[in-house]
């Protein structure tokens, strides 16, 4: 079980390629309530469709987030940039030991079905990587990002 969540959280970074910019008036009524009943205080909120989801990115308490909803208003996931001192010990680690000379340039913590994974985007030159980490530092996704021209 706790296989098939990590795969869902790592088909849910891979599919933020294919999002749509949406309006508030184009969600579903069941994502508008849990958005607000969760967010309550939450303003300038972007939204987009992620295939069958909807994600809300936003601040709230001085932090970047986005949060994935499912069209009944489930919360599938919630993503939460933080420092990347704020990396667990384990992952900072593994980072230092299997991606000497990389930079780590943004971090973030995901929690899906209660599950809490890490990401860190890191790059070396023109070379450029998203690592999902578990929380104990074992690598469960390597994604390489496209060059920029």
């Amino acid at each position: 079980m706790k296989n098939l969540i990590l795969i869902a959280i790592c088909l849910g970074v891979t599919s933020l390629g294919f999002a749509q910019k949406l309006k508030g008036d184009e969600l579903p009524s069941a994502v508008k309530t849990a958005f607000k009943k969760k967010y309550p205080n939450v303003k300038n909120v972007k939204w987009e469709k992620e295939g069958d989801a909807f994600e809300a990115s936003f601040n709230f308490q001085k932090e970047e987030v986005s949060a994935l909803f499912d069209a009944a208003g489930n919360v599938k996931e919630v993503e939460t940039e933080i420092e990347k001192t704020a990396l667990p010990i384990a992952v900072k680690n593994l980072l230092t030991k299997d991606y000497a000379g990389y930079k780590v340039r943004e971090a973030a913590r995901i929690v899906a079905e209660s599950v809490t994974t890490y990401e860190a985007e890191v790059k070396k030159g023109k070379e450029s990587f998203d690592l999902i980490f578990s929380e104990d530092g074992k690598l469960l996704k390597k994604e390489m990002k496209k060059k920029k021209d």
